[in-house]
């Protein structure tokens, strides 16, 4: 499983990546691995606001629907509108390609809190 040392993780198998004071997420390829070949995406709308650990979408796979919580609470800015076309892009490139959305964080709000690469990979047992 790859595990980028460039970003943080959360419990449930996000990733959260800094880029220029935003927050892109998606899911981890070991997320993608258990669900399976990736058949919808349900993305947030632009100007939502979530929660950190808040559900921010969802991804329907062959096997089942899961939950994406986001790893930050904050505002929606941009989602990956490429993904109602291709969901595949989740199981295909889950930390390039198959990004979520990007989140404007909240006064606050930090990575701090979430998981290094080497916390993560211990977590699913790497």
């Amino acid at each position: 499983m790859k595990v980028p040392e460039d970003r943080r993780y959360t419990k449930d198998h996000e990733w959260a990546l800094l880029e220029g004071g935003r927050v892109r997420i998606g899911i981890t390829d070991y997320a993608q691995d258990a669900l399976g070949d990736v058949v919808f995406v349900q993305l947030p709308e632009v100007g939502t606001v979530v929660e950190a650990g808040g559900p921010c979408g969802e991804v329907e796979s062959t096997k089942s629907v899961s939950d994406v919580y986001s790893p930050v609470a904050g505002s929606v800015v941009e989602v990956n509108a490429e993904l109602s076309e291709a969901p595949q892009r989740l199981n295909d490139d889950p930390y390039g390609a198959g990004w979520i959305c990007t989140i404007e964080p909240a006064e606050g709000s930090a990575l701090d809190d979430l998981l290094d690469a080497g916390a993560y990979s211990a977590l699913i047992g790497e």
